[in-house]
């Protein structure tokens, strides 16, 4: 049996708890192994007893281990982590879609009718999966609504509807 590996820890035991305060939650972990290297007395602490009081893959103690010797406390607590990826659907996309969902007179019945018409009018291909979680996502749609009217509505007879009831209402 391999003896512990001894790491040396340069911060202190307060500068390390006030920067576990301040620290984005990927980064705890990393700073309670330090904080559980500086608090052992003993030459050296194995990677699975950290583990332990740390809470996390032996491996990964390993690694963030290393990496404090590589670059200290600066390499351990950064993250190469990018944002989130580009929409597939630009601006004018979105508000032509948004204009189509809530013209009341659409012909859409459904999200298939949605997509070949996104494709026609754009000449873009997207999943149909992309689209239904991005219309969910940014106008609230769902899968089976009612339609707001029906495309064969005659206005006028609307018109004529609204003022003979109109009438009714105030003779009472």
């Amino acid at each position: 049996m391999s003896y512990p590996k001894s790491i040396i820890v340069k911060e202190s035991l307060q500068e390390l708890k006030s920067l576990l305060k301040r620290a984005k939650q990927i980064f705890v972990p990393r700073i309670r192994m330090l904080i559980e290297i500086k608090k052992d007395s003993s030459p050296g602490i194995s990677k699975r007893q950290l583990a332990d009081l740390v809470g996390v893959n032996h491996n990964s103690i390993q690694n963030w281990r290393l990496q404090y010797e590589k670059g200290g406390i600066n390499l351990l607590c950064s993250h190469k982590l990018e944002g989130f990826k580009p929409s597939v659907i630009n601006r004018q996309e979105h508000k032509a879609i948004e204009e189509k969902l809530n013209n009341p007179v659409n012909e859409l019945q459904g999200y298939k009718e949605l997509l070949a018409w996104f494709e026609q009018e754009f000449s873009k291909q997207i999943k149909y999966n992309t689209l239904l979680k991005y219309c969910n996502r940014n106008f609230k749609s769902k899968v089976k609504v009612a339609r707001k009217s029906h495309i064969n509505k005659d206005e006028k007879a609307v018109e004529t509807f609204k003022k003979t009831s109109v009438k009714s209402v105030q003779k009472r």
